[in-house]
C-alpha cells in the first residue's frame, strides 16, 4: 500500500482530502511563480508542496525547497501548523519559498601546536591565515603546506585578517598590531617573515581587528575599552606617541631594533568595558561599528573620528557582523544568542530578533557572501552554527561539530569565516578545519 501523504496527487479522490488555499511567494525572481492563491492538500509538508513548486516551474530536474512561514521553517503538514497554531483553514496560508541547503561537510583540518585564535582566508589566492596562542601567526595554502611562519610577536596572537592578497594584519596580547607582507607566489616552505611595521597605541590586549581593503584601514577592539583607527600606509601612519607601551612578553624576546612603529589615526574613546569586536559598513568605510562587555553597539563617523550613535542591549556582546543587504547588524552575546540590530539612527528598536541554538558564548560571526540572509557563528560550545536570518524562530539550519581523533566535542571554537574556500574555524583542538559550504541556495 502507497500512502498518499504529502503527496499532491494520489489514488484517492481529491475532494475527499480537506484543502487549504496557499499563497506561494520567493525573493529570487529566477524560481518566482504566479502570486495567486491556489488550493493545496492540507496533509502535504515539505516534500509534497516541493512537488507543487517544480510543476508550476516545470522544472527539468527537481529542485528540493524549504518553506517558510511567519519566521519559521515549516516542519509538519499545512494541517498541523493550522491547528498548533490555532489558525483558521479558510484563511490563505502565505509560504515563502527558498533552495534547501544541504548539509556541509569536513573537508580539511591543520594541526597546530597551541590554540588556534583566529582564521582568515585570501580572497584570490584562498591562501589561509592562522594565528595562535603559540605566538606565531602561520601562512598556508589550500594542500595544507604552511609557506610563512612570523617572527616578531612576543605573546599570544589573538587576531588576524588579510588586508589585500600579499599584506595582512595580525595583533594579541603583546598589545600592538603588526603589519605583514608576503610574496604571491608560493615558495618554499615554512619561510619565516618579519613585520614591516608595529602599530602601537592600545594598553592592553587586542581581541579582534577589522580590515577595509579599499582604504587599506583597521579598526580594533581593545581590552583596555578602546576601539583603534589606524592606516596600513606607512607614508600616511603618525609617529608613534611618545611613552607608548612597549610589546609584552612572556615567551620570546624580540630583537633590539624590530619593526618601526607608527601610532593610531585616533584611539577611539566611549565605551566603559572591554571592546570585543569591530566592523566596517561595506557600503560606506567611513562608518564603523564597535561591541563591548559594557552592553552596547556603537556607531562611529571614522571622518571625524566621532560617536555618532550608542545602542544598549541586555548583555555583553562578544562578537558582530554586518549584513549590509539587509541593513542589519549580527551580534554574538554572552547570553548564548545572537541578535539582529539596526544600526540606522532612525530605527525605532534595539533589536529586531534574536536567533537562539548555541549552549555557550558565542565570539564570532561571518556572513556568507554569496547570500545575503546567511551567516555562521562560533561558540565555546564546540560547534559553528548556520543561520538563516529569515527564519529567527527555527534556529540554526546546519550545526558543524569539530572533526578528529581524541577530542571531546567540548573544545572551544574562537574564530570562524565563510570564505570562497568554505567554512574555516580554529579552536582549543588546536587545528584548523574546513567545511564545505553547504550547496542550495
Amino acid at each position: 500500500m502507497t500512502s498518499t501523504e504529502d503527496t499532491p496527487m494520489g489514488g484517492t479522490d481529491p475532494q475527499s482530502v480537506h484543502q487549504v488555499q496557499v499563497k506561494f511567494t520567493t525573493r529570487h525572481p529566477d524560481i518566482a511563480v504566479p502570486a495567486a492563491p491556489i488550493l493545496v492538500p492540507a496533509n502535504l509538508k515539505r516534500y509534497g508542496l516541493s512537488q507543487i513548486i517544480n510543476h508550476l516551474l516545470d522544472t527539468s530536474a527537481a529542485i528540493p525547497f524549504e518553506f517558510l512561514v511567519n519566521g519559521s521553517f515549516l516542519k509538519t503538514s499545512i494541517e498541523k501548523y493550522l491547528s498548533d497554531n490555532g489558525l483558521s483553514s479558510e484563511s490563505v496560508l502565505t509560504l515563502e519559498y527558498v533552495r534547501a541547503i544541504l548539509p556541509p561537510k569536513f573537508q580539511a583540518a591543520f594541526q597546530h601546536d597551541d590554540w588556534v585564535s583566529s582564521v582568515s582566508v585570501g580572497q584570490k589566492n584562498k591562501r589561509i591565515l592562522s594565528a595562535s596562542y603559540d605566538g606565531i601567526v602561520r601562512v598556508w595554502n589550500e594542500s595544507a603546506q604552511c609557506l610563512y611562519t612570523s617572527v616578531g610577536h612576543t605573546d599570544a596572537v589573538k587576531t588576524v585578517r588579510w588586508m589585500s592578497a600579499t599584506k595582512f594584519v595580525s595583533a594579541g596580547m603583546d598589545r600592538g598590531l603588526r603589519v605583514w607582507e608576503v610574496d604571491e607566489e608560493s615558495i618554499e616552505e615554512n619561510s619565516e617573515i618579519y613585520a614591516l611595521a608595529e602599530l602601537v597605541g592600545h594598553k592592553s590586549t587586542v581581541e579582534k581587528i577589522s580590515v577595509d581593503s579599499s582604504s587599506g584601514r583597521v579598526l580594533s577592539a581593545g581590552m583596555d575599552s578602546l576601539v583603534g583607527f589606524w592606516t596600513t600606509s606607512i607614508s600616511e601612519a603618525p609617529k608613534a606617541p611618545k611613552g607608548a607601551p612597549a610589546p609584552r612578553s612572556k615567551r620570546r624576546k624580540e630583537s633590539s631594533t624590530g619593526p618601526p612603529r607608527y601610532g593610531s589615526l585616533r584611539m577611539l574613546e566611549g565605551h566603559t568595558s572591554p571592546v570585543s569586536g569591530t566592523a566596517f559598513d561595506p557600503k560606506d568605510s567611513t562608518v564603523g561599528y564597535s561591541v563591548s562587555w559594557d552592553h552596547t553597539i556603537r556607531t562611529w563617523d571614522l571622518a571625524t573620528y566621532s560617536l555618532v550613535d550608542t545602542r544598549t542591549t541586555q548583555h555583553p556582546l562578544l562578537s558582530v557582523c554586518v549584513l549590509p543587504t539587509l541593513s542589519l547588524l549580527a551580534c554574538g552575546s554572552s547570553a548564548r544568542h545572537i541578535t539582529l540590530h539596526d544600526p540606522r539612527v532612525s530605527a525605532s528598536t534595539v533589536t529586531t530578533s534574536t536567533l537562539r541554538g548555541h549552549t555557550n558564548a558565542v565570539v564570532a560571526l561571518s556572513p556568507n557572501k554569496n547570500s545575503e540572509w546567511q551567516m555562521v557563528s562560533a561558540s565555546h560550545d564546540g560547534t559553528l552554527r548556520i543561520w538563516d536570518v529569515r527564519a529567527t524562530e527555527t534556529g540554526s539550519i546546519w550545526t558543524i561539530a569539530r572533526e578528529g581523533e581524541g577530542l571531546s566535542g567540548k573544545e572551544k571554537v574562537f574564530d570562524v569565516e565563510w570564505s570562497g574556500l568554505g567554512i574555516v574555524s580554529g579552536g582549543e583542538d588546536k587545528r584548523v578545519q574546513i567545511d564545505d559550504s553547504p550547496k542550495g541556495e
